[in-house]
């Protein structure tokens, strides 16, 4: 029975696209000239997993392709060459098209090998260039051939290789290690059966065999190891080295020769699909890595449930002999069952939270190609990368921030020259900082650039129609302005950013998720743009409201403020929109009881309720007959169990038992504007289905 590897083909792909991101980071952080050798050295490694395990599973493109890689690696680990600014922005380039490759082979379709011939070209001709460094030998004498060192491996190397029984269940194939010897020089192999079972009790994914291997080559004792690191830890291997007069002749019965004349694609060392422990680094994955401590913690909180249970489970008895002493045991167990609901909630909760690191990652290479791009100079600063969110809330978040970094690097910092003309050092600075503070995680986006023009933003706003000439605006309104569809106040359009699309579109998807964003901005200093944003969408804090029978929950985040109506600020525009003068602004009534058709209490305005909503840059006052109180709830998708409903986004379970429905306040805003149609189905309907 063959092994089915196709089952490891998931944490392959988790692996690789990990060993990408370790390489970029790496290669970002390569000094030109002389090679780091730790840096160097970790590149290595990941490209060289990947080239194994591509091979292994079967993915010879990928395979071929990072040995291309990993041989310019292997010259810049070793010394014998410079690292170069050509070389790394090659292996970038590199990295961008094997990511490409991998997530087209896990996707099953067509690799784009256009693109990767032409990047193994450029490879092959920075390998073939003489930009190598010389020898000290090299250096005093340019005729001399004496090589720098020699290989301290004498003329071999015999090689004893036991494999523990579940070595064959990882995915390691010994074949495929004596191929990649075999490379190496001439190589003989004689087979142990001693420990070979009888036919009916040999289990084709256990390990029987052990081997004595006879490499003669002029190598040294790492490469030979190197070659079996992988399986290190699941077997026996003793390497000794060979006398220079040690001539043995291969044995004929060699039953392995034959593999030692293998395809490119099978000399590459197998990959040891051990699961690690780092979190998995792409943000778009149906999949998640939890850290053992937080299982562990999982684990203790259900224990101290099965712990309260027991003890409430002792005070089953006839209600005739329950006293008052049981009654007090009962109170205090009930507590306790609170107490660990919650915390297992909370740890629950913090299985998706993963690190913010997962979204900064992405910055750096960005960073470095737009300022290649735009001639600009900018160091990348990131501060508390392992705060923690919801993976939703992370992968949704990418976008924004993205949008928000690129226009830093292309309007907020300043061309080198024009930096130093007004005294601030050439190379321009982006902050990106992450911090818990309440309930929320705020993240920053700053610069020390040219900061934002208010009377420029004005005047735009006036050229466009959104304000008038002598119109007074705050700071805050003013900035608020940046984010109206189509503004933009760049000079010049880009392909970076400039065309007024996005900033809209930045602040409708952080609203989305129960956030908002700030601006605050000095001419000459630069801008910081401040996101707040929910630690889940898991949960939500809300404002539990009453309309007649129903109960609707509001969430906080949207909730400007409360008050109760006055008739003579109530005004009526064509007989059909009801406004509302709160200060200075006008805003739009929403009788609840007509949009969702069900009876209210009261449907008279004075003295009504009126909750003040914000949603999409909009104002709206949800007429209500009650506040009932604040609490945290757990949201539910009302689509999955039911179907899309107008003005709700979900509901949730109260603490009687009741469904409550939690409402969605862009949509009723939207529906005040375009009131429904009698035959819309009511919430009365939704909650009776729930």
């Amino acid at each position: 029975m063959a092994i089915d590897i196709t089952q490891f083909h998931e944490t392959f792909f988790e692996e690789s696209f990990e060993g990408l991101d370790i390489m970029e980071s790496g290669l970002l952080n390569l000094d030109i000239g002389a090679a780091d050798n730790d840096t160097v050295n970790s590149i290595f490694r990941a490209a060289h997993s990947i080239k194994g395990g591509s091979a292994t599973f079967g993915f010879s493109e990928v395979a071929e392709f990072t040995h291309g890689m990993e041989t310019l690696l292997d010259e810049m680990r070793d010394g014998s060459r410079d690292v170069t600014q050509e070389s790394v922005d090659t292996l970038l380039q590199s990295v961008d098209c094997l990511r490409e490759m991998l997530g087209a082979s896990r996707d099953k379709t067509p690799i784009d090998l256009g693109r990767a011939e032409v990047l193994k070209k450029d490879l092959e001709k920075i390998l073939s260039s003489n930009n190598s460094i010389k020898s000290p030998s090299e250096n005093n004498d340019s005729n001399s051939t004496t090589p720098a060192s020699e290989p301290s491996g004498g003329s071999g190397w015999e090689i004893k290789f036991k494999p523990y029984h579940d070595m064959l269940r990882t995915g390691n194939d010994p074949v495929r290690m004596f191929r990649e010897l075999a490379e190496l020089g001439e190589l003989s192999v004689e087979v142990d059966i001693s420990q070979l079972p009888a036919l009916e009790d040999l289990d084709p994914e256990e390990s029987y065999l052990s081997w004595k291997l006879t490499l003669k080559a002029d190598v040294e004792k790492e490469k030979v190891k190197e070659i079996f690191e992988w399986v290190e830890d699941e077997c026996d291997i003793e390497l000794n080295e060979l006398s220079a007069a040690t001539d043995k002749t291969d044995n004929p019965a060699n039953v392995i020769a034959a593999a030692t004349t293998a395809s490119p694609q099978a000399t590459d060392k197998p990959k040891k699909l051990a699961t690690p422990k780092k979190p998995a680094t792409s943000t778009d994955s149906a999949s998640i890595r939890v850290s053992i401590d937080k299982v562990d913690a999982l684990i203790n909180m259900v224990g101290e449930l099965v712990i309260t249970q027991s003890m409430i489970g002792q005070l089953d008895c006839d209600l005739d002999e329950f006293d008052n002493n049981r009654m007090e045991k009962l109170r205090d167990g009930l507590t306790l069952l609170e107490r660990n609901t919650r915390e297992l909630q909370e740890s629950v909760m913090r299985i998706r939270m993963l690190p913010i690191s997962f979204a900064f990652n992405r910055f750096p290479r960005m960073v470095h190609d737009l300022c290649q791009k735009l001639n600009k100079k900018i160091e990348l600063r990131t501060t508390g990368e392992q705060t923690e969110l919801d993976k939703t809330v992370m992968e949704k978040i990418g976008d924004p921030l993205v949008h928000l970094v690129r226009n830093s690097i292309d309007h907020g910092i300043e061309m080198p020259e024009d930096r130093v003309s007004a005294n601030k050092p050439e190379t321009g600075i982006i902050e990106l900082n992450a911090f818990h503070k309440g309930g929320n995680i705020i993240i920053e986006i700053k610069d020390d650039g040219a900061g934002f023009n208010k009377e420029r933003i004005k005047a735009k706003a006036v050229e466009r129609g959104l304000i008038s000439s002598d119109e007074q605006l705050s700071d805050e309104k003013i900035y608020d302005l940046l984010f109206q569809p189509g503004f933009s106040t760049a000079e010049q359009l880009s392909d970076i950013s400039g065309r007024g699309v996005g900033m809209d579109v930045v602040r409708r998807n952080i609203r989305e998720l129960g956030g908002n964003i700030d601006v605050s901005s000095e001419v000459g200093k630069g801008t910081t743009f401040t996101i707040r944003l929910p630690l889940t969408l898991a949960i939500l804090d809300g404002q539990l409201v009453c309309v007649g029978s129903e109960i609707y929950i509001t969430p906080l985040v949207s909730i400007v403020e409360s008050l109760q109506i006055k008739k003579e600020f109530v005004n009526n525009i064509a007989g059909q929109t009801e406004l509302y003068k709160v200060r200075d602004d006008y805003i739009p009534i929403v009788r609840m009881h007509n949009i969702f058709g069900i009876d209210a209490e009261q449907k008279d305005l004075e003295g009504g309720l009126l909750v003040i909503v914000e949603g999409d840059g909009k104002k709206a006052g949800l007429l209500v007959d009650d506040l009932l109180g604040q609490q945290q709830v757990v949201i539910k998708s009302l689509e999955t169990n039911y179907k899309r409903v107008d003005g709700v986004s979900g509901a949730t379970i109260l603490g009687d038992g009741t469904v409550a429905l939690i409402l969605d306040v862009d949509g009723l805003i939207e529906l005040s504007r375009n009131p429904p149609t009698s035959g819309n189905t009511s919430t009365s309907q939704v909650r009776e289905v729930a």
